[in-house]
C-alpha cells in the first residue's frame, strides 16, 4: 500500500556563517522590557532559503522592532547545527525542516515545534542529458547517482516516493543510488562532479537549478504523496517557551505581520528576501509566489502529525509521543491579539485556519 502524505491545505497562496560561535550567548537575557517582555534581545537561525522569508521580512519592515525586539538573524548550514544552537542557547530560535525536527525529537532533543515557516517548496533535478522535460517523476532517477542530505524533508519524500513506485535503493540498474551530503549546498554542488547525476533541492535551489540548464525531476507540490506537507517549523527549547511565553508572543506577532505584508506587497517582500539570499530578483519571485511552496506562519500541528506517522511507517525515525513538544498557545494568542487590533481577510484567514485544524 502507497504511503501518503496527508496534509491540510495550506492558506492563500502566498555568506553563510561559522556558526553558533558567531553569536552572543542568548541565555544572558536582557532586562524586562516596558512592555512585559522576560526578554528583548533573540537571536534567530535560519537557511540558505527564501523559505524563511517571515525572519527576513520581520527583520526589514520593522516588525520585531514594532514588538520591542532586538533580533539577529543568522545564517546555518544545516538542521543539526541549528538545534545545536538552540541547545546552548545560542539561538531562541530556528527554522528548521519539520524531518529533522521530528527526528531530533524521537532522539530526546527538548525542542518544541510553536510555528511553522514553509509548506512544500522542494524537490530532486537531474543533468539534462538524462531528461528532456520537466517532472518525469522518479523513474528516470533509476541507474542514476542522486545526492541529497540525511534526515531532511528531501531525503523522505525521496524515499517515500520510491517506495510508492516500487523502485529501490541501491547500486543497481533499476534502482536509486542515494549519496549523502552534509548539507543542501554540498549536495547542489556536488552536480558539478561527474559522478552525480541528480540532486535534492529547496527554495531557492530549484529555480536556480532551472536557470543553469538543469531539469526539475519532480516539485514536492505536484506530487499526489507529497502535496501541502508542512516542510521547515519555528523550534525553540521547549523550557524557553515556558520561561519567555510574552517574548514568544512578540516574535509570533512579528512573523504574523511578516506573512501580512508578505500577500500585500510581493515587489518589497522580493528585495527584502534578496537582502538574505542573494539570487536574481525574477528567481526569488519564482520561488516565493509561483506556487511551488508557501511561507506561512500557522503551526500546523495535524499536517505535521500526518508526517510524523508517514516517516514512522517508512521507518525513518522511531516513534514517539509529539503532544509535550508541540506549542500552539503562542501562536493562538499572537493571532488572537493582531485581530483584536485589526482584522482583514488575510489575518481572518489565518484565524479559521487555526480553529479548524490546530
Amino acid at each position: 500500500m502507497n504511503i501518503k502524505i496527508k496534509v491540510l491545505s495550506v492558506l492563500t497562496a502566498a555568506a553563510l556563517l561559522t556558526g553558533c560561535g558567531a553569536l552572543n550567548n542568548s541565555s544572558s537575557s536582557a532586562p524586562a522590557s516596558a512592555n512585559g517582555l522576560e526578554k528583548t534581545s533573540i537571536n534567530i537561525g535560519h537557511l540558505n532559503s527564501t523559505a524563511h522569508l517571515l525572519a527576513f521580512v520581520a527583520k526589514e519592515e520593522g516588525y520585531f522592532e514594532e514588538e520591542g525586539l532586538n533580533v539577529t538573524l543568522t545564517q546555518f548550514s544545516s538542521a543539526a547545527e541549528l538545534v545545536n544552537g538552540l541547545e546552548s542557547d545560542k539561538l531562541d530560535v530556528a527554522f528548521i525542516g519539520s524531518v529533522p525536527t521530528l527526528t531530533f525529537q524521537s532522539q530526546g532533543h527538548d525542542v518544541s515545534i510553536f510555528g511553522g515557516a514553509m509548506t512544500n517548496g522542494h524537490g530532486y533535478v537531474i543533468k539534462s542529458e538524462y531528461a528532456d522535460e520537466d517532472e518525469l517523476g522518479v523513474e528516470i532517477l533509476k541507474g542514476r547517482n542522486v545526492a541529497s542530505v540525511k534526515n531532511s524533508v528531501q531525503d523522505a519524500e525521496l524515499q517515500i516516493l520510491l517506495k510508492n513506485a516500487g523502485i529501490g535503493i541501491g547500486e543497481g540498474s533499476d534502482e536509486v543510488n542515494i549519496v549523502y551530503f552534509d548539507s543542501q549546498k554540498d549536495a547542489y554542488a556536488a552536480l558539478l562532479n561527474k559522478s552525480i547525476d541528480a540532486a535534492s533541492v529547496y527554495s531557492p535551489y530549484a529555480s536556480l537549478a532551472k536557470s543553469q540548464g538543469y531539469k526539475v525531476v519532480y516539485y514536492c507540490a505536484h506530487e499526489e504523496a507529497l502535496q501541502n506537507q508542512p516542510c521547515c517549523r519555528q523550534v525553540a527549547k521547549t523550557s524557553s517557551l515556558s520561561d519567555y511565553p510574552k517574548t514568544y508572543e512578540a516574535i509570533e506577532r512579528a512573523f504574523i505581520k511578516a506573512y501580512h505584508f508578505s500577500q500585500t506587497d510581493h515587489e518589497q517582500t522580493i528585495k527584502d528576501v534578496k537582502k538574505y539570499i542573494d539570487i536574481e530578483e525574477d528567481l526569488i519571485e519564482i520561488e516565493l509566489y509561483d506556487g511551488f511552496g508557501f511561507s506561512i506562519p500557522d503551526p500546523d500541528k495535524q499536517g505535521t502529525i500526518e508526517l510524523k506517522n508517514s516517516i514512522v511507517e517508512l521507518g525513518y525515525t522511531d516513534d514517539y509521543d509529539i503532544e509535550p513538544l508541540y506549542n500552539t498557545d503562542i501562536y493562538k494568542k499572537a493571532l488572537e491579539s493582531i485581530l483584536a487590533e485589526e482584522s482583514d481577510d488575510i489575518y481572518n484567514s489565518l484565524q479559521e485556519h487555526f480553529n479548524d485544524y490546530e
